[in-house]
């Protein structure tokens, strides 16, 4: 399986924050026993819904999956939720529930995350939030 990683946030792409998350996915889904998966492509983009819906569209061509990490917040840059639902042809309401579960199990705050999943053409669109904790989470 194709997997590629989309981080979204304004400070990692201007450089007043590292981005922890991206890297820490990357490492948990290529060193993972339980999937045969392999991480083809990362990319960074800031917080904006038509360049995030672009780079969605574009990874889609070539990724099984795609998994976003960050804009799934309330601030008002935080739209990876809007891009995702504006590029997807059905919504996984189930596994959206699922990943709510988890993460409330660990951490009441996961009830703030507004995480999307979806699927375009033959490509599963999963959003997380952009915290390691919760990347390590799902």
């Amino acid at each position: 399986m194709k997997v590629a990683l989309l981080t979204v946030s304004d400070s990692a792409v201007n450089g007043t924050r590292e981005d922890k998350s991206g890297p820490t996915l990357r490492s948990l889904i290529d060193s993972s026993k339980t999937i045969d998966a392999e991480t083809v492509e990362c990319c960074l983009v800031e917080d904006d819904r038509d360049k995030i819906a672009q780079i969605l569209i574009d990874l889609c061509t070539r990724s099984d999956v795609i998994i976003t990490t960050g804009g799934t917040g309330f601030a008002p840059r935080d739209v990876t939720p809007e891009a995702t639902l504006s590029v997807i042809d059905k919504r996984c309401g189930g596994l959206e529930t699922a990943l709510h579960m988890r993460s409330l199990q660990s951490t009441p705050l996961a009830a703030l995350s507004r995480l999307c999943v979806g699927i375009r053409g033959h490509t599963l669109i999963v959003n997380l939030p952009g915290s390691t904790n919760a990347v390590k989470l799902m």
